[in-house]
């Protein structure tokens, strides 16, 4: 690093341009934090003004309105979702809560006014040859979108954002659905879980990424916004500014990344099996979903899994918790190449669920942990699986097989368990309307908010069967902002857009997923003829597809007499390839 460190910062929301107090305090706190580990280093810093730009169209109360309603739809469940349930309405909560919606919601549905923030920006970068970005809040989606497009811009920059909604699922459509790497020398992404301003953690697993956790909790301010308290936290004093201010190269960082990955050694191969028979209530109990989980397990490695790479959980041990600490185990820190496999066997539900104005509007499909209770708190829902896997690399393979169904009916068609679970009247009754023409209850049209992978991408997707478009997994569709082409901003910032899964159910929609019994042993009927198909395809020597598996397994229901027709769906270049699992893995170089 030279003997002058020259900073460009970008202010977030609010009128930063106006805020006397902003550019001493900022100036302070950088300065600090480079001098700390090098006094004699220069630091000169820049602002971006920009606020003039958002002037043409001033915020109103309607565009508050269908700014915060598109970010709760889009699954912020933290956050606003915490400051909002306490509320009487949207504008009970803080006005910071609502400019920052309305104004995110401006940039990103104006082609105009996000090329005229690029253009300033850029600018700026070429008057000051700067070595460092900071920027906040709205300030660090301004930067990505334009160092996104112009690479060029930040080759020779670190990079950092700080309260920042890049991450946040509404944000991310406005980037085509997906986060990439930038093309700085380093890239910082300050994160406070308890920044309730639409922030949210970014998945990124390139040596020129570094996520830094800089939880604070200020008092008397239920925002926990305030950049200061992010640039002068410990964990930012003790791994971002001595790597700026001592200027170890990036080249050596991803060097020093790399060779920990390799020394890691990860293994290419994981698999999490979630099996539920034991739930709190007796008449929601099965009996074959434990065994379903043994012998997925036997199946997998027979087929090359290593036993160490299999974690299971099971009954009262499938918590909400337990279940999503073992997503974070199974899908974090995925590599290219790697394979992931996600097999769950359980009850499956539609969860009736209020928006920000206290009124039911939807269904969320989820899967039923042990102690779920009809609470999103407790569910395992659309919308955080798919946080999970949208930003896995694209030359991952994750498989997720579901032995459930969201119909419910636990006593229809005699003695055959079904795996869905019917609600309780209370919560029925937010489904519910009365005609007061026929004097009967009847459902509201409610749908779930999930559309179909097949319509997010199309010509990309294959559904193996008709009306499987609002289960599980297909919530990576893009509700979007306003007036915003997701093709021509994909093509725009480089990329395919999210990761696509493959996803193999035991039903479709309008089917049930029901239990069998071999003999006295309890398993799912999908599970149980999915685990002889690939078992009889190893003996023969062959390697079906995906789709030639579905279509196997559906055949062999049928002859049981089963009326379930699994559904397959995912990116037709996977689901036409041969099953990986029948082969054995890699092996991998370890680097001593």
């Amino acid at each position: 690093m030279p003997d002058t460190l020259s900073v460009l910062c970008v202010h977030g929301i609010g009128h930063g341009d106006a805020d006397t107090q902003l550019a001493p305090a900022w100036t302070e706190a950088i300065t600090a934090g480079i001098r700390r580990w090098d006094p004699r280093m220069a630091v000169t810093i820049d602002f971006l003004r920009y606020d003039d730009l958002f002037d043409h169209a001033p915020l109103n109360p309607v565009v508050y309105a269908e700014a915060l309603a598109r970010m709760l739809a889009s699954g912020v469940v933290h956050g606003v979702g915490d400051l909002a349930a306490g509320t009487r309405g949207l504008f009970d909560v803080p006005e910071e809560i609502r400019w920052t919606a309305g104004m995110i919601a401006q940039w990103g549905s104006e082609d105009g006014l996000r090329a005229a923030l690029r253009r300033r920006l850029l600018q700026a970068l070429a008057k000051g040859g700067h070595d460092l970005v900071c920027a906040h809040s709205l300030g660090s989606l301004i930067c990505y979108d334009t160092f996104r497009r112009d690479p060029a811009a930040v080759a020779d920059t670190v990079f950092v954002s700080l309260g920042s909604q890049i991450g946040n699922p509404f944000v991310r459509d406005a980037f085509a659905g997906r986060i990439e790497p930038l093309g700085a020398r380093m890239w910082y992404h300050l994160y406070n879980r308890d920044d309730h301003v639409f922030t949210a953690r970014i998945r990124l697993d390139v040596p020129t990424f570094t996520e830094v956790l800089t939880e604070f909790d200020k008092p008397n301010d239920p925002l926990n916004h305030d950049p200061i308290l992010y640039f002068s936290h410990p964990n930012t004093q003790e791994r971002m500014w001595p790597a700026i201010a001592g200027g170890r190269p990036a080249r050596a960082l991803a060097r020093t990344a790399s060779t920990m990955r390799s020394l890691a050694a990860r293994p290419e191969r994981r698999a999490l099996l979630i099996g539920i028979n034991a739930y709190p209530d007796p008449s929601a109990r099965l009996e074959g979903c434990v065994n379903d989980v043994f012998l997925v397990s036997s199946v997998l490695q027979e087929c090359g899994f290593a036993p160490e790479d299999i974690r299971v959980v099971l009954d009262d041990r499938a918590t909400t918790a337990n279940i999503l600490e073992r997503l974070h185990w199974l899908l974090d820190d995925v590599q290219d190449g790697a394979e992931r496999v996600l097999f769950y066997s359980g009850h499956g539900a539609q969860l009736p669920t209020y928006d920000f104005r206290g009124e039911v509007d939807h269904l969320d499909e989820c899967l039923v942990p042990w102690d779920f209770d009809w609470s999103p708190a407790h569910a395992i829902r659309d919308k955080q699986f798919v946080e999970f896997y949208s930003q896995l690399p694209y030359r991952s393979r994750f498989v997720a097989v579901f032995d459930c169904c969201h119909s419910g009916g636990m006593s229809r068609d005699g003695a055959l368990r079904v795996r869905g679970l019917d609600p309780p009247d209370d919560i029925r009754h937010r489904a519910l309307a009365w005609n007061a023409a026929l004097g009967m209850w009847q459902d509201r049209a409610l749908v779930p908010p999930n559309r179909s992978l097949a319509r997010s991408r199309a010509g990309d997707v294959y559904l193996g069967a008709r009306r499987a478009s609002y289960r599980i997994g297909r919530g990576v569709a893009l509700r979007g902002l306003p007036n915003r082409s997701y093709d021509h901003e994909r093509r725009e910032l480089g990329h395919h857009g999210p990761y696509l899964p493959l996803i193999l159910e035991a039903c479709r929609e309008d089917e049930l997923s029901y239990e069998y019994r071999d003999g006295a042993t309890s398993y799912g009927a999908f599970t149980y003829c999915l685990a002889k198909v690939l078992r009889q395809a190893r003996t023969e020597g062959r390697n079906p597809s995906f789709v030639t598996l579905a279509r196997l397994v559906e055949a062999r229901l049928r002859e049981l007499d089963y009326r379930q027709t699994p559904c397959l769906t995912g990116p037709r270049r996977v689901i036409g390839q041969p099953i990986p699992w029948t082969r054995p893995p890699r092996r991998r170089r370890r680097t001593t």
